[in-house]
């Protein structure tokens, strides 16, 4: 009888349900080029109110022939069906392989009738699958394609970020349509030295069409290994869009993103303005896109890619990911929705009218429902093992602390593990717990505490960072004559790293829910001899004078002292 496995586990996979299509995910890829040390980046965060967050992990091994894989829908945990395993898989650690590979996505809906609901392989199970199967980025691309054709596509359009220790690539991709098995998509090299980005809205518009060296189509695979290869696409991406009478034009003329999924106000509000904000980080010259972030003029389209102004840290592209607009005209903290002490959120839903009048909350990168996010590094100069670095976060990326799980390792830490809690089952050893109580209380009290809780993550952080460049090169020298216990070193290290980060924020949470509890701030004071208890120092901040305008405005004489 054929061994059946499964891919995920079904309470990972019933976990992830998308709060909207079109208001989750965000990613940035950064070039060798682009980083000050060389190394590819990708980020991710993936936002959803019900998704928890905790580190996946699946082991390298060896399959007996006739093994099955059983593909449960990423969202909704419905059974799709089963596929072929192949004879050998690799580790994967969260959303990076063994090989340094990895990938991040943000889903944008695209067109309904290009939905197929007898297909078998969802998005989720197409990006967890391809980093057990192939080794770097081109194999990747190659691995959904034909995964797609084989088995068919159960998810609607999604742009995927896709990096190795060489290169990185953006792949967009909607399906054929009812009954149709396959895919169409298009996938192009990010130039080195530039940044790219997508956030819940496709970027690639025009591209260059094959021309047997730069770019080829997927009937042409046995060239995509040539390193002049920088655009590969579906063979019949314009023709399926001819076929539904959504492209009249010439070949040269054809976008992908306006063909399949049009942008529109809440595309470029929502959406594209997640990548503006990230952008306008790094880049003066993302001030010239503001209009079009906005979504007042939205023929002004940013570029796909963008030369940084300067090479990007680790910690510049960590910030870019705690991006709520702020120095902005969009800065979340700053409008009297952000509550007196300046919160960076809005509680959903994100559309609302008064008056019959229609307002939006805005869509920033740092978000409540964030279940984790990532910053990988990919590093060419060492052994894979070593050289990729998953730095993993829980909830809100502008609170969370990125902790570094190297790819090789063969464990995670139990503070991250799956099992440990999930969205209904609180767990006060589980990093999304922690983080969340800690997170909460901020929220309410942003102004307050802010400084104290980005010290604390700064310090984490900062730490880890030199720590890692010390670990690389002891591990690297013990690689040369044990990659066993070089890889043992790396999977202690990364177990103590995500522990210890949310012990450590266990303590915050002590320190800051007790200082600013109801409302006060209170500081300790010295103990004089003879007393064995002295009250704390004790300050009322009270409200900014906006705010206390706002409740006289909104209240007349019912407030006013008589």
């Amino acid at each position: 009888m054929k061994k059946l496995v499964s891919l995920v586990l079904l309470m990972i996979l019933a976990a992830m349900l998308p709060e909207q299509v079109t208001n989750a995910c965000t990613n940035f890829i950064i070039t060798k080029g682009a980083s000050k040390d060389g190394s590819v980046m990708i980020t991710y965060s993936a936002d959803s109110h019900v998704l928890y967050g905790e580190l996946y992990y699946w082991p390298s091994k060896n399959w007996p022939t006739g093994t099955y894989v059983d593909i449960y829908e990423w969202d909704t945990g419905k059974y799709l069906g089963k596929i072929p395993q192949k004879a050998h898989t690799y580790s994967v650690v969260g959303n990076m392989n063994q090989h340094q590979l990895s990938i991040g996505e943000t889903t944008f809906g695209g067109r309904p009738e290009l939905a197929d609901s007898t297909g078998i392989v969802d998005y989720g199970s197409l990006i967890y699958m391809t980093l057990q199967r192939a080794k770097n980025a081109r194999e990747a691309i190659v691995n959904f394609s034909q995964l797609l054709t084989d088995y068919g596509y159960a998810s609607s359009g999604e742009s995927f970020s896709i990096g190795d220790a060489n290169e990185a690539w953006i792949l967009e991709l909607v399906g054929r349509g009812q009954g149709k098995k396959g895919s169409v998509w298009v996938a192009r090299r990010i130039p080195d030295g530039y940044i790219s980005g997508h956030a819940n809205h496709p970027r690639i518009t025009t591209f260059p069409l094959a021309d047997g060296v730069k770019s080829i189509t997927s009937k042409q695979f046995d060239k995509i290994n040539n390193p002049e290869v920088e655009t590969v696409y579906a063979y019949d991406v314009i023709d399926v869009a001819r076929s539904y009478g959504w492209f009249k034009g010439e070949d040269k003329d054809f976008s992908f993103s306006d063909t399949y999924a049009p942008l529109d106000f809440s595309g470029a509000r929502f959406c594209e303005a997640r990548v503006w904000s990230g952008f306008n980080m790094v880049s003066r010259e993302m001030s010239n896109y503001l209009d079009y972030a906005m979504g007042e003029n939205l023929s002004n389209r940013m570029p796909l890619w963008i030369k940084p102004d300067n090479k990007l840290g680790l910690k510049d592209v960590m910030g870019m990911m705690r991006n709520y607009f702020q120095g902005t005209p969009m800065d979340m903290s700053k409008d009297l929705g952000a509550g007196p002490y300046g919160s960076t959120v809005r509680w959903r839903p994100m559309q609302w009218k008064v008056d019959g009048v229609k307002y939006i909350h805005e869509r920033a990168i740092a978000t409540q429902q964030t279940g984790f996010s990532f910053v990988t590094q990919s590093r060419s100069w060492l052994p894979d093992e070593i050289g990729g670095i998953n730095w993993f976060g829980v909830d809100d990326t502008y609170y969370t602390v990125y902790s570094p799980m190297y790819c090789g390792i063969t464990k995670v830490p139990e503070t991250f593990a799956v099992g440990n809690g999930d969205m209904m089952t609180f767990s006060d050893n589980a990093a999304f717990w922690v983080f969340n109580q800690v997170t909460n209380f901020a929220y309410t009290r942003t102004s307050l505490l802010i400084d104290e809780l980005q010290a604390k993550q700064s310090e984490l952080e900062d730490g880890y960072v030199v720590k890692t460049a010390e670990l690389d090169k002891s591990a690297a020298a013990l690689y040369k004559n044990s990659p066993a216990k070089a890889v043992q070193l790396l999977t202690d290290f990364s177990v103590k790293a995500g522990n210890t980060t949310v012990a450590e924020w266990k303590d915050l949470y002590r320190f800051l829910f007790t200082k600013y509890v109801d409302g006060n701030v209170k500081t300790k004071q010295a103990v004089p001899i003879g007393y064995n208890r002295v009250n704390p120092k004790v300050s009322q901040p009270g409200y900014s004078e906006e705010w206390l305008k706002a409740i006289a405005g909104s209240t007349g004489d019912k407030l006013k002292e008589k």
